[in-house]
């Protein structure tokens, strides 16, 4: 167990990237993986968990190392040193790590391991408004779950294949796979791998989507030949979900306000052999009255706080803000009323979000019942997931439907 100096060197100009020049941790890790062609798995691999993790447990290794934002290199360099110490690497004779004090970085981190918001390295706010939001057993065991890194999980593109045909194809490129005890089409893999590079990926065999995120085409309850709209699409993973389930029969239109993330669609849609979806910016309000009273089912796949995810998105934990959450509140609020209407008399919505906080979730829900437009809808069931009950991401899902 020994630090290679390249590979120490870009996890600290990863660093700064995400910390000092605002840049997101995903475009920083992949662009760390391509600097060197002769580097092997595992030297990716240090780099990409060694970033992700130093990220992740910024605010603790930060005040463990007592240095304050921004951090120039010197202090990049003495959380690295948290970070090796803690994790038991021997410190190496060089320059930068000269004096590293590590009893004093052992004995800080017990002493700092006794307040929840610096251990579970979160910002001190998103820490009151968890326990207001959840209550403090709640919240103490949800931020520990979604401090954890990660599964990746495979949802088979059954326009393709099966998922026991998947497995046998990966099985065959040594990815290891298991299946998921009710998931129709998930694979979990059993060790960490860059799927994204298999041919099996590159012919559209599967998309990579976290297990509870892959019930929510199924809880709309698609069925081939409908007329489906998927409001707020983004880059496509429902979607394509939905398109799948359709068995491309039907209409499926994806609607986003940004041309760029459907357009990403477009090219993950060819890739799977999903050829049933329509493209529509919604650049003005025309865009969604055209379609009032016009769909069977309707996904509200809606903007939140992403206080789900965070296991997936540790660098959010500090792009975040108090007020964004404020705002995004009257946004949600704003497309169920307003999306509401393209379901059809008798048809379904499906109102989602991957946040755990209530405030975003059920009780958006109950005040649209109480709108003009949401007394023309009966509440059937919802879905409260949390990453600390299911090991997966935290989402919510409400399944309404419009009355005849």
């Amino acid at each position: 167990m020994r630090l290679h100096r390249n590979l120490v060197y870009t996890t600290i100009d990863s660093l700064n990237a995400i910390f000092n020049e605002g840049e997101y941790a995903d475009k920083v890790v992949a662009r760390a993986l391509k600097k060197d062609k002769r580097w092997g798995s595992s030297d990716r691999k240090f780099v990409a968990e060694t970033i992700y993790e130093i990220v992740r447990w910024k605010r603790l290794y930060a005040e463990i190392a007592e240095v304050k934002e921004p951090y120039d290199r010197d202090n990049l360099w003495r959380m690295f040193a948290v970070w090796a110490v803690l994790r038991g690497y021997p410190i190496p004779d060089w320059r930068q790590l000269e004096g590293t004090p590590e009893r004093k970085i052992k004995g800080r981190f017990d002493e700092l391991s006794k307040t929840r918001a610096v251990k579970e390295s979160i910002p001190d706010w998103m820490d009151e408004l968890g326990v207001k939001e959840l209550g403090e057993k709640v919240w103490a065991k949800e931020i520990a779950a979604q401090n954890q890194p990660a599964k990746v999980i495979l949802r088979t593109n059954t326009l393709k294949g099966t998922k026991e045909s998947l497995r046998n194809t990966l099985m065959d490129l040594n990815i290891e796979t298991e299946y998921l005890k009710d998931q129709p089409e998930a694979l979990v893999l059993k060790e960490r791998a860059n799927v994204f590079l298999t041919d099996a990926f590159k012919q559209g065999l599967f998309e990579v989507q976290d297990a509870n995120s892959q019930l929510v085409a199924g809880f709309l309850d698609v069925k081939p030949g409908m007329r489906v709209v998927d409001t707020c699409a983004g880059a496509g993973g429902k979607t394509l979900h939905m398109a799948s389930l359709m068995e491309n029969k039907g209409q499926l239109i994806a609607m986003d306000l940004y041309e760029s993330k459907l357009k990403q669609l477009k090219l993950r849609a060819k890739r799977n052999g999903a050829f049933n979806i329509e493209y529509r910016i919604i650049d003005s309000t025309k865009v969604i009255k055209k379609l009032h009273e016009k769909a069977d089912r309707v996904l509200i796949d809606a903007p939140c706080s992403g206080l789900g995810v965070l296991k997936r998105n540790p660098d959010s934990k500090w792009k975040l803000q108090p007020e964004f959450i404020d705002n995004i509140r009257k946004v949600q609020s704003e497309v169920l009323e307003s999306y509401s209407k393209i379901v059809k008399p008798g048809g379904k919505l499906v109102y989602a979000t991957c946040s755990v906080l209530p405030s975003e979730n059920q009780e958006q829900v109950e005040k649209f019942l109480k709108t003009e437009i949401g007394q023309q809808f009966t509440f059937i069931e919802d879905r409260k997931m949390l990453a600390s009950e299911s090991g997966f991401d935290g989402f919510y899902m409400a399944l309404m439907e419009r009355k005849k």
